[in-house]
């Protein structure tokens, strides 16, 4: 018996080290959805921008040039989030949250912001402009995502614990009526909205803030005339296609003229300096005039694709009790899944016109870059995901399980099948798998996790 004991310091060691030479792999189907993006937008950028850049005495690839090297720099920045742990990432969630204030600060001071077409929301870095909401968005998702975790069961339970991060994007919100930006603004206040329901937050405690918050948003939205002209054109374009519906009347144009198979790839004719921002805002009315419905429907499966695993990933992560990592996941599907919808649904004058690009396809240094950037916290999450899904396999006696089969792995809490082997024995559990198991203990009361198809527990 003395022997047993004796040598179970050891084993604790061995198992350990076994389990931490586990590696996880980055989710195929999300690295893929992304090249592809990308590697569209540069196709795209180059056809779309030729005769801009002519225009502007430029050169037919300076667009194309410019955005290949901000996918470089994303792709940079990309790898070196994919090789940060996000116990490290979580660790500086409060700093992120004065850097967001930090910098929507920082382009109101001389010298250092930039204005462009009246609108304060870049600051001058010397060899090129940044717009600093797009850093903004992914740092306060990071933050809201700790918050989540660290008040998980006080979101549900308290008034205070709710209004917080609402009072937080309220006065991010404000900072971005002031460059004016209201389509960055109404999609922090989305994101928000959509990361504490997915965080647990009490709905009909929520429903008070929205039916507040609606008014002000619309208030806010006709409050300038250029965006109230907006709003009457986006009803009627070719009541004043030469004006306030030009925008989009030739962007309806290009999409109509695509017809089902569009006109061939660099035969755009709208590009030719009849469509505004065509490298930009609107690169997908210049996709449906050159690639055509299929072209469209195509870009539209790809970013239901990359969104609809960034939520599937994320919720595997919160079965697993991996709140932090889910919650990052839950934030950046809804900021690419909201961008990419207003984007989309602009082009095709199915909503008002808005400033927002098209995540990965459309010409914009910040845009690009910090998509880039939230993308490499999506593999992340889903490499560490793989990775505690293979640990609790290994403590099983089981296959590796991977994200793609994590639907069959579900237990509230392992991510792995009861049926399909006895649990480990006690004394094999190192103490980092267990105190990761109780990640997330309640500290009002046990919290029921959502089970979406799964058995009741006896």
């Amino acid at each position: 018996m003395s022997a047993t004991y004796a040598n179970a310091p050891h084993v604790h060691a061995s198992q350990a080290t076994r389990l931490d030479a586990i590696s996880g792999r980055f989710d195929p189907w999300l690295l893929g959805v992304a090249i592809t993006l990308a590697a569209l937008g540069i196709v795209m950028v180059g056809s779309s921008s030729i005769a801009i850049g002519e225009e502007l005495g430029v050169g037919p690839f300076y667009f194309l040039v410019r955005h290949v090297v901000f996918v470089g720099l994303g792709g940079a920045l990309a790898l070196w989030v994919m090789r940060t742990e996000l116990k490290t990432i979580e660790r500086y969630d409060r700093a992120l949250l004065v850097g967001c204030f930090v910098l929507l600060l920082m382009v109101f001071v001389p010298g250092l912001g930039r204005s462009v077409n009246g609108a304060q929301r870049w600051i001058n870095l010397g060899v090129s402009n940044f717009q600093v909401v797009e850093a903004v968005k992914l740092m306060y998702i990071v933050w809201l995502s700790s918050y989540l975790v660290r008040f998980r069961d006080e979101v549900n339970a308290t008034w205070g614990a709710m209004l917080k991060p609402i009072g937080v994007a309220l006065a991010l919100m404000a900072l971005l009526v002031l460059q004016p930006d209201f389509g960055s603004l109404a999609l922090v206040l989305a994101i928000t909205a959509g990361m504490l329901v997915l965080g647990g937050v009490h709905l009909p405690r929520m429903a008070a803030p929205v039916v507040v918050m609606l008014p002000l948003l619309a208030m806010v939205a006709i409050a300038e005339p250029y965006r109230m002209r907006r709003l009457t054109s986006f009803m009627d374009p070719f009541a004043d296609p030469f004006n306030s519906g030009y925008q989009l009347a030739n962007a309806l144009m290009a999409v109509g003229r695509g017809e089902f198979t569009g006109v061939g790839l660099g035969a755009s004719i709208q590009k030719l300096n009849y469509l505004p921002e065509a490298h930009t805002d609107f690169i997908l009315a210049v996709i449906a005039e050159e690639l055509g419905f299929v072209g469209v429907c195509t870009v539209i499966a790809l970013y239901a694709l990359l969104v609809g695993r960034a939520f599937w990933i994320g919720l595997t992560c919160v079965e697993m009790r991996r709140h932090f990592a889910g919650y990052c996941a839950f934030g950046v599907a809804l900021a690419i899944g909201l961008q990419s919808m207003v984007s989309i649904g602009v082009n095709l004058g199915l909503l008002p016109t808005k400033g927002l690009t098209l995540p990965l396809v459309s010409s914009g240094g910040s845009s690009v870059m910090m998509t880039c950037v939230a993308v490499g916290l999506l593999l992340r999450v889903s490499y560490e995901l793989d990775r505690a899904q293979r640990q609790v396999a290994r403590l099983r006696g089981e296959d590796a399980p991977s994200v793609a089969t994590a639907a069959a792995a579900r237990d509230g809490g392992a991510g792995t099948q009861r049926t399909r082997a006895p649990a480990a024995p006690a004394h094999a559990v190192p103490a980092a798998a267990a105190a990761t198991a109780s990640r997330g203990t309640s500290r009002l009361r046990q919290r029921i996790e959502p089970r979406f198809g799964a058995e009741p527990r006896a």
